[in-house]
């Protein structure tokens, strides 16, 4: 999941999406690969049904060294914080180094850091394809389009891009990207994920992203 910019809504769907496969029987993984700025452990915990502690998520370098089995179920998804000492950790061979900590079935989503700096082409790297998340701004679907270039260099292809907080969505956001619209989330306030019309959209951004490119390798229904 890459975006242009902090505040792109990457974290939200990136959970979003998550709990939609889930809500189709995938056992998810779900890992904050934004190791500066992690928020996706904390989001779940917010806006769960549980409300678990987000101290509580294991680490990337938890499922990686085996430290702790990383068994997803279709209940709700599996979500991997950063290492506790991420400056001590690498990144590039953490993530590279995640799917064959994850049963093959199991769809892994990866929370990128914002734009097209060094600490985005790890995650990119590791990654066989990747979703772009942009609100419909003049400046982010600028940087929305650097992000794209540079997931392309490192064989990270866009597959589609999903517009956030948009009411619709121009022909030409397509074009300028380079990658299909495979989803418009409604803007919905002060909890996106508590909204029956974003939950809508994140169910049909998961059904279509099954269809398409997890039908032969993902459990889902």
């Amino acid at each position: 999941m890459a975006g242009g910019k902090g505040g792109s809504g990457k974290t939200t769907t990136t959970l979003g999406l998550a709990r939609a496969l889930s809500r189709r029987g995938a056992p998810v993984v779900a890992a904050d690969a934004d190791w500066d700025l992690p928020n996706l452990a904390r989001l779940a915990s917010a806006t769960g049904a549980d409300r678990e502690s987000a101290a509580d998520a294991p680490t990337v370098l938890d499922a990686v060294r085996g430290e702790r089995e990383i068994s997803p179920d279709r209940r709700a998804p599996t979500v991997l914080s950063p290492p506790d000492a991420p400056a001590d950790a690498d990144a590039r061979r953490a993530l590279g180094a995640l799917s064959a900590a994850v049963p093959d079935d199991s769809p892994t989503l990866v929370d990128c850091p914002a734009g097209a700096s060094p600490d985005a082409a790890a995650p990119l790297r590791a990654a066989d394809r990747s979703l772009l998340v942009t609100p419909l701004r003049r400046a982010a679907l600028r940087d929305a389009a650097k992000t794209a270039a540079l997931a392309r260099r490192l064989d990270c292809a866009p597959i589609g891009v999903v517009a956030v907080r948009a009411e619709s969505v121009p022909a030409g956001v397509s074009d300028l990207l380079g990658c299909q619209v495979l989803g418009r989330v409604p803007r919905a306030e002060p909890e996106p994920l508590s909204d029956s019309s974003v939950r809508a959209a994140y169910d049909d951004l998961a059904r279509r992203l099954a269809d398409a490119h997890g039908a032969e390798r993902w459990r889902v229904a």
